[in-house]
């Protein structure tokens, strides 16, 4: 790799698989710049954002909250049904926000260092179509009853709601398969950081 080229890191996986553990872990611990797209999609739709009157238009003041922000659980309720109708609408949505994402990430990506990477947390990098922007794919992997009970736990889904958000996704499986680097997170921690620090060993003998 090039100086002139820093290394990008998509972080993805599942809903529910652990990827903002692992995220803070990278950023707080090795001092990795981080951009998260659910942080993005959210500061995109802001009241007053071309993103938001547009969504506003379509869906009505039902789907915000009594400060002007949108309602999450309202949108999420209309785009999260097992319909085709919903997943039109899914569509619709994801379309207003994910080219506003990827432009934010194309600017950071611009004035990105040598070293160290730049960390892209994105749940739905393929999804999105976002796998261009970055030099590698960090998948964060746990089990399906695992991703179940922590969106029961975390979230308080009942069994529809937590079968809704995992259709909506691509199979955790064939994101492993497209991987560069797959993180263990079904046991003890220690396994996926020792998997990252092994990471960096190699890229540090490539380097030099």
């Amino acid at each position: 790799m090039s100086e002139t080229t820093p290394p990008v890191i998509g972080l993805t996986g599942g809903i529910a698989t652990g990827k903002s553990t692992v995220a803070a872990y990278l950023s707080q611990h090795y001092g990795w710049p981080m951009l998260d797209a659910d942080v993005l999609s959210r500061q995109v739709v802001q009241p007053g954002t071309a993103a938001w009157h547009d969504i506003v238009q379509r869906y009505g003041e039902s789907v915000l909250q009594p400060d002007g922000r949108l309602n999450r659980a309202e949108l999420g309720a209309i785009v999260f049904q097992e319909t085709a109708e919903a997943e039109k609408e899914r569509q619709w949505l994801e379309a207003q926000i994910h080219p506003r994402i990827r432009q934010r990430f194309q600017e950071a990506i611009a004035t990105a260092a040598s070293w160290p990477p730049l960390l892209l947390v994105v749940p739905l990098l393929f999804e999105a179509q976002m796998t261009d922007l970055v030099t590698e794919i960090w998948v964060v992997y746990c089990t399906l009853e695992q991703q179940k009970l922590r969106l029961q736990q975390r979230d308080g889904y009942d069994e529809e709601q937590v079968r809704s958000r995992l259709r909506a996704q691509m199979p955790l499986a064939e994101k492993c398969r497209q991987a560069t680097l797959v993180l263990d997170n079904s046991g003890a921690d220690t396994v996926w950081k020792q998997q990252i620090q092994q990471w960096l060993q190699r890229f540090e003998r490539v380097e030099h």
